[in-house]
């Protein structure tokens, strides 16, 4: 994903200065324990310092944001698009905290870029976006929104891009794991100097699992229906090949998938029954 590929015919506005408020949320107990199994974290993910990637994350979705504007191509407040996506995140954070007790600090953001591509994405530390053509290409339910905002909040809550980013620059660099525990800060610095790299990391297939899984959880306790990963990475495949699908460059369709969503629906049924009544 490249802002090069921004389309400005959809907006003429202004910058959507938007953080939720989660202050309440925050507040609410922890809900039950997980019904996915994802197992633990990678921690290799601890030799990247977590609040210099997230800063680093903030300024990068700033410059983006900031393009976009100056293209006339970011959604206003009042657009209808951005307040349903504004309110499925609002139902989603609450349930943030048990995949990463860092979330309860994030300042989750979301805002929407006028562009035919196809894609989505939050970075870490809760800076969401979505892109018109992910909305309307695929015509999208509230229910597929979610599963989509759900896996992509996973990246960030397991931290994806910090391991992704200490294994590849340790590799790049020559450090030991050693090294690094020791205190040297290279894979610090580098965090703090990504350049692009954020928009464009190619997580690994357990990366991508264990974000529909967690996905999948969050959305089912926000009282979303699990059948609509289904429906949605359908709709995915559907699209490949068809031009703009930058999504799937980065999050590949395929039956096997789609076969590991159907195994683990039954599993959160019961969460999003309970969050329905």
């Amino acid at each position: 994903m490249t802002i090069a590929l921004l389309n400005p015919f959809v907006f003429s506005c202004r910058r959507c200065a938007w953080v939720l408020g989660v202050a309440a949320a925050l507040a609410l107990p922890l809900p039950a324990l997980a019904q996915v199994d994802v197992g633990s974290a990678s921690a290799l993910r601890k030799l990247v310092p977590a609040q210099t990637l997230e800063q680093a994350a903030d300024k990068q979705y700033d410059q983006l944001l900031a393009q976009a504007k100056a293209q006339r191509a970011l959604a206003p407040d009042n657009n209808a698009q951005l307040v349903k996506l504004r309110a499925i995140a609002r139902r989603l954070i609450p349930f943030t905290s048990q995949w990463n007790s860092r979330a309860g600090q994030w300042r989750w953001e979301v805002n929407l870029i006028g562009s035919s591509e196809v894609n989505a994405f939050c970075m870490p530390g809760g800076k969401i976006a979505f892109y018109t053509g992910i909305l309307d290409r695929l015509k999208l339910t509230d229910d597929e929104i979610a599963m989509i905002m759900g896996h992509e909040m996973a990246h960030a809550l397991r931290e994806h891009a910090r391991s992704r980013l200490a294994k590849t620059q340790a590799t790049s660099l020559g450090l030991s794991i050693g090294a690094q525990l020791l205190g040297l800060g290279d894979l610090g610095n580098a965090a703090a100097n990504l350049g692009t790299q954020l928009l464009s990391l190619q997580y690994s297939r357990s990366d991508e699992s264990e974000a529909d899984l967690v996905g999948l959880e969050l959305a089912a306790r926000a009282g979303y229906n699990p059948q609509a990963a289904v429906t949605l990475w359908r709709k995915m495949g559907e699209v490949t090949g068809s031009g703009g699908a930058s999504f799937l460059s980065t999050h590949p369709s395929g039956p096997e998938r789609i076969r590991e969503l159907e195994r683990n629906v039954p599993r959160v049924m019961g969460l999003y029954q309970q969050a329905r009544r």
